[in-house]
């Protein structure tokens, strides 16, 4: 149960705040600094605060409940390894670069500390959050529900609160993807074998990345990936990845994406952090003037045959939807369903165009490892924008009941775990009106 800590000492000369603790939950403490850092991120995301005490009560909340659940890992005897903190500490910080296009200054600038001070202070939160998880995990992780429970959960939702779901498309595709000539392929391997050699006279590999790569998501950046962890890239560029050492150069590697140089720029145990240049060979006109007519006679030979999509897809296609009936996977979702916001905008206007059960001429795209390609699109199914119901949106309220199932058995033993330990709060925040109630003599 809760009780009050003793009073500790608030303020000196001129009330200002000194260190002290304000929280005690189990063997786990929270200091007066833990809560004022965590208030000064708050204020500088949301900018402006109606209440302080209040939103200082709510950090507070959110802090004892973590300390709850790393109290909670020791008795369980959960354990973390250095290597996924440090990963998650890479992840986080490969995001950070991403938002300010790699500048690693920038982000020292603004935190007014080396990477190497800030890497350092992120480490015990990291830890904290992986025991978290696992914690959460083992109260939630084997939850599950029921149709039943789903139209239960559905019904207690008034009609005018169902969120509106917008258009969304399933569609099935035959593509053909033009061959590459040898001459095409040795072309590419010499012009990176020049840019390699021109690093090694003193150009900037950064430079040379930003000018010629192919990988749109990293050429801006100069090529930098960030920090990656083993087992997350092409099997052959981690092969050679993992085997240079700082400030090495590759020599050329041909993954499914094309063909790269790639510079380490730091090692720390099972995640890299690498820059790269692609260069993608390009098949000849010729060659692409083929695999449209080619798609062109395909398309009279699957409309008068009349064949469905996964017919025609198994027959024809050369892509990896001729596996899966032929339907397209949003990789965002893992399910054969899109929305606008989750297609390029040249398959959405041809998609938008076509009525369910009709064939688009051939058009061009790039495919998911980057690779040019042209396919014929197959519409299956549009369901216009409408109000959620349990019919048409059936996985999508499933997902929310389930998530509503496992907030509440979190709640449930957080009232029932408060109940056995050991809680003490400084007398200051005896006012809080804490969301999840917490029991206070």
């Amino acid at each position: 149960m809760f009780a009050i800590l003793p009073a500790v000492a608030w303020t000196q000369g001129g009330g200002v705040p000194v260190d002290g603790i304000i929280a005690v939950i189990g063997k786990e403490i929270i200091m007066q600094s833990d809560l004022e850092k965590h208030y000064i991120d708050y204020t500088s995301q949301f900018k402006t605060v109606e209440d302080p005490f209040e939103t200082k009560c709510y950090i507070l909340e959110t802090l004892v409940f973590n300390k709850l659940m790393v109290n909670q890992a020791d008795l369980d005897s959960i354990e973390v390894t250095d290597e996924e903190v440090d990963y998650r500490i890479n992840m986080r910080m490969a995001y950070f670069l991403q938002q300010v296009g790699g500048d690693e200054k920038y982000i020292e600038n603004y935190f007014h500390k080396p990477m190497s001070q800030i890497k350092k202070e992120m480490r015990e939160m990291m830890y904290e959050q992986a025991l978290i998880e696992q914690v959460q995990y083992k109260i939630t992780g084997n939850i599950t529900i029921t149709p039943s429970e789903v139209k239960q959960f559905a019904s207690n939702i008034a009609a005018d609160s169902m969120p509106i779901v917008p258009t969304t498309f399933q569609f099935g595709e035959i593509v053909k993807i033009p061959p590459v000539s040898e001459e095409e392929i040795e072309a590419v391997k010499a012009r990176l074998n020049g840019y390699r050699e021109r690093v090694l006279r003193g150009e900037k590999f950064a430079m040379l990345a930003r000018l010629y790569s192919d990988d749109p998501g990293s050429a801006s950046k100069g090529g930098d990936l960030g920090f990656v962890e083993r087992g997350t890239l092409y099997p052959e560029f981690e092969a050679a990845a993992f085997n240079l050492k700082t400030g090495e150069i590759s020599h050329v590697v041909k993954t499914q994406a094309g063909y790269h140089i790639i510079q380490m720029i730091e090692r720390k145990g099972e995640s890299i952090h690498v820059a790269h240049i692609l260069i993608q060979p390009k098949p000849s006109t010729d060659e692409q003037v083929r695999a449209i007519t080619y798609l062109d006679s395909i398309r009279s030979i699957v409309i008068n045959e009349k064949l469905n999509i996964s017919e025609a897809a198994k027959r024809f296609s050369e892509g990896p939807s001729k596996d899966n009936g032929g339907l397209a996977v949003n990789p965002y979702t893992n399910s054969n369903s899109f929305d606008k916001q989750s297609l390029d905008e040249t398959t959405f206007m041809t998609i938008n165009k076509l009525i369910p059960g009709e064939y688009s001429e051939c058009v061009p795209f790039v495919n998911e490892d980057g690779v040019m390609a042209y396919r014929l699109i197959y519409l299956k199914e549009k369901v216009a924008e409408h109000k959620a119901n349990i019919v048409e949106d059936y996985d999508m309220i499933k997902n929310a009941a389930l998530e509503e199932k496992k907030y509440n058995a979190l709640q449930k033993w957080v009232v029932d775990k408060v109940k056995v330990t050991s809680i003490k709060l400084n007398e200051q925040y005896r006012d809080c009106d804490f969301v999840t109630k917490w029991q206070i003599p």
